[in-house]
This record gives structure tokens, sequence and C-alpha cells, in this order.
């Protein structure tokens, strides 16, 4: 009765609009006290959220992605990648999806990869002729390869909840990142076929080879920030501000398209989406205290274990719960709502965390395209000024997409774990 009653008060707070990280650290100083516990868990919760290494990256991953956000490095991504592929069936929404997967490379961020290359290639291919629900759709999608392509917010954040490695959560990302943009591109060349879209004239080598030579700054920002991590060379954090360095050497000394506004753009708009995230992490940290010290985890993990008992039924439950969860939840809350509840059955049942981490970051990106809080949704409506009906019909077939990620990476493990193992 009381799961149920912190649950009806959560869901209650947040249909009064309520912010999240007001609604999780009221309930959760509520919580305490009805309890009978110190209130002086409260700042110690809080200072310990803040005080982390592994959390300082989230604020210079997110600077990075905004100066290459700014200085138009997606728009040049996409070009390039246009120029190689734009001539095949499906070649414009084969671009969409290597540009929205290089950029995610680079950024960590799902809105501001589906911001920064839904600027350029909705135009471009609504021009072209392709259905704008399939365009929106795509777009809305391809957008949250930028939380499973390292670097990803989310899995800092999961990190610094499970206390699990980053670096192996990014690692283990990279499989079922490239799985997915195949399968969206794979769609999306037999979507093409199946309606007869003309295809664009090829590029001629010089197209590709200028095109190519003004992305390449920006991969080498990837290679360089992932070679950094997966050599041991730098820890995220490092190599998030390393990132971030290059990322400004880019822009204003050889793409030279950064301005001092742009700069100032950047920096306002990381500060207050770290600001929003460190909030609810903190406020977050209150709350899983309290539901702690209730034995709420231990009681919910307790309940599936024995009603559900194996980890294929477990998954399944899982999996229908963070859909539902998805369409009331943004991607950052649901991880820390669901995964303090969920690791003691991890732990029982002998589920990787790595592997349940990735598990549980598809699973988000799904509900960043699912109404009605869907984020990604009302990125592309505001980019595209198309009615959010329109955006959300071209998404389920890629949520299908994304389940069926799921299914394969249960099956298939290595494709998750498979580069952790060397």
């Amino acid at each position: 009765m009381l799961t149920l009653g912190i649950l009806a008060a959560l869901l209650a707070l947040m249909a009064l609009r309520v912010p999240v990280a007001f609604t999780l650290g009221g309930l959760g100083i509520i919580l305490l006290i009805a309890g009978g516990f110190s209130p002086l868990m409260v700042p110690q919760a809080l200072q310990s959220s803040t005080q982390n290494f592994v959390l300082l990256s989230v604020p210079m991953f997110l600077l990075m992605s905004n100066v290459l956000l700014k200085g138009g490095v997606g728009r040049d991504l996409f070009a390039a990648v246009q120029a190689w592929v734009g001539h095949w069936p499906g070649g414009l929404a084969v671009a969409t999806v290597i540009s929205c997967g290089l950029f995610a490379a680079i950024s960590g961020s799902s809105v501001a990869c589906a911001a920064t290359i839904g600027t350029v290639a909705i135009p471009e291919m609504i021009k072209r002729g392709y259905p704008a629900p399939f365009v929106y759709g795509l777009l809305a999608a391809g957008g949250t390869l930028g939380i499973l392509i390292p670097p990803s917010i989310p899995m800092i954040v999961y990190g610094f909840i499970t206390e699990e490695s980053v670096t192996k959560l990014f690692i283990a990302g990279i499989g079922p990142g490239i799985l997915m943009c195949v399968l969206f591109a794979t769609y999306s060349v037999w979507y093409a076929k199946r309606h007869g879209f003309a295809m664009t004239p090829k590029a001629s080598k010089q197209e590709r080879r200028s095109s190519g030579l003004r992305a390449a700054p920006a991969v080498a920002v990837a290679v360089s920030v992932f070679a950094s991590i997966y050599s041991g060379a730098a820890t995220p954090t490092e190599a998030a501000a390393v990132g971030f360095a290059f990322s400004l050497i880019i822009t204003v000394f050889i793409l030279r398209t950064m301005t001092w506004e742009r700069f100032k753009e950047a920096v306002v708009e990381s500060m207050v989406t770290s600001v929003a995230v460190l909030m609810i992490v903190a406020a977050a940290k209150v709350f899983g205290k309290a539901i702690a010290l209730y034995r709420i985890p231990q009681d919910i993990s307790g309940f599936i274990i024995t009603n559900f008992g194996t980890i294929g039924m477990f998954m399944i439950v899982v999996t229908i719960i963070l859909l539902i969860m998805g369409c009331f939840l943004e991607a950052i809350s649901m991880m820390l709502l669901m995964v303090p509840v969920l690791s003691p059955a991890l732990r029982q049942l002998a589920i990787d965390p790595i592997w349940f981490g990735i598990f549980f970051t598809i699973m988000i990106e799904c509900a960043l395209i699912t109404p009605p809080v869907g984020l990604n949704l009302y990125v592309i409506q505001s980019i595209a000024k198309a009615p959010i009906e329109q955006v959300t019909q071209g998404v389920w077939a890629f949520v299908g997409l994304m389940l069926l990620t799921v299914v394969l990476i249960y099956f298939f493990p290595v494709i998750t774990l498979g580069l952790t193992w060397l």
C-alpha cells in the first residue's frame, strides 16, 4: 500500500506540472520525516550527489555538443555523408541516419542530435518528395542515437547510480548503436524502394573531397574522445574536457564559424541543461535514500522475482513497465526512479549491470519518441513547424525497430558486451 501511495503521489504531482526535481526531493523529505529519520540525511545526500567526478563530464559534454551545434558542424557532417550515399535508393534517409550516428559520437545528447541534423535534413527530404510523417519519424528516432552511441549523458548518470564503469558502458553502447543505425538505414532503403522515390544525382569526386575535408575535424573530435577513453589514457570526464577544447579549436580557428554571440548562447544553454540534470540527480538521491530506508526497492524486487522468476519474464515485465512510464516521464527521471528499484533484482537474477544499462538506454530512447511526453517529438515539431500528430504518426515503425534491437541484444549479448571483453 505504501508503494502504491508513493507512486500515486508522484503521478499526481507530475500531473500538476510540479518540476521533477521538486517532486522527487519533496517526497523524499516527507518520507524521511514521516519515518522518523534524521533530516540531516537530506544535505548529506545532496552533497554526495553533486561532489562526484564522473558527473563533471555532463556539463563538459554539453558544452562540446553546443559549441559544435552553434558552429554548424551538423550541416557539414550531413553534406559530407550525402555526397557519398545520397545517390543510393533512399540515399537522403540513409545519409540522415549516418549523420545522426556521427553527430551522436560528438554530442551525447538526443535533443542536440535531433535538432542539429533535423534543421538540415528536413527541408532537403521534403523537397525530394519524402512523406512528411516518415521524415519527422526518422529524425526523431535518429536523434535518439545521441544517447546510445557514446558519449552518452544517460549512461554517465546510470554509471553514477550503479557505481559501474562509465568507460565500459560507453564501449558497450557501440555495438547496439551501430546495429540500430543499420536497422534504421535498411528500413529507409526498403521504404524508399517501396514508394519509388527519385534518387539524387551522384556527387562528383571534387564535391566528395571538399565536403569530406570540411567534416573531417568533427570526426576527428569523436575519434579523439573515444580513443582516449577506450585506451585508458583519460577518464570520461577528462575526455569530455579535451573534446570541448577541440570543439573550440575547430569552430573558432579551422571552420571559423563561431562568433562571440554564438559561444555565449552555447554556454548559457549548456548551463541551463546541466543545472536541470544535476538538480534532478540531487533530488533523486534524496528520494532514493528515503525509499531505501523503507526497503521499497527490495520489496518490489522480491515481488518481481517471486512472480516472474526467470530472466526472460523479468525482462518482458520491465520492458512493458518502461514503455508505459516512458509515456509520462522524461529520460533521466525514468532512470533515476527505476534503476535503484530494479538493482536488487539484477543481482539476484545475475543480470550483467553493464548489459542492463544498455537495455535501459534503448528503452529511454523509446520514451523520447512516444507521446505525450516524448521530447524529440516536440523538437522535430518545433523545427518543422508541423502538427504533433504528423510527427507522432511517423515514429511507430522506429519504435518497433528499437524493440527489435532489444530482442537481438537479449539473445545475442555479445553485441553489447563483446568489446568490453577485449
